[in-house]
């Protein structure tokens, strides 16, 4: 049942915007999550399809490899993500700040999550794919969260 709703989730968008909590359960290779997360990533990869994230992605999932002084990871994760096929990485301009601050305000999301869901509306995402129940109170975008679907 998880698989086919994440696929027709994936078919209702040509792009997207990606939590950093997929990338975690990506990179991990969660057990609960991997069967989620590896098709999120083909569909990624085919051609008419895109996908955003904001750089606040990056610095949440180097705080562990830093963490650990493992700068071999630190340096796989750099190769991997800022390669990879059909990705987009949104740093925050004044325009982002301001939105998330609004988005802040009216459905009380931490910073991060206010930062991703304001990237996802100002980049034209169609869905959110995250973890984070809190981010289906925004409007602007489909979200599905990966728990629910599971």
């Amino acid at each position: 049942m998880g698989l086919s709703l994440l696929r027709s989730f994936l078919v209702r968008h040509r792009r997207i915007a990606i939590d950093t909590s997929v990338f975690i359960y990506e990179l991990e290779a969660n057990p609960r999550y991997a069967a989620l997360c590896d098709p999120i990533f083909s569909w990624l990869e085919t051609p008419g399809h895109s996908a955003v994230t904001s750089t606040i992605t990056m610095t949440e999932l180097l705080v562990q490899p830093y963490r650990e002084a493992d700068q071999k990871r630190v340096d796989e994760f750099y190769g991997l993500l800022v390669t990879y096929p059909n990705l987009e990485w949104v740093a925050p301009d004044l325009e982002i700040a301001g939105l998330a601050a609004q988005l802040r305000a009216r459905y009380g999301l931490r910073p991060p999550d206010a930062l991703q869901a304001a990237t996802a509306i100002r980049s034209q995402a169609t869905g959110l794919v995250t973890n984070d129940r809190i981010l289906e109170r925004v409007d602007g975008f489909e979200t599905l969260v990966l728990e629910r679907v599971r």
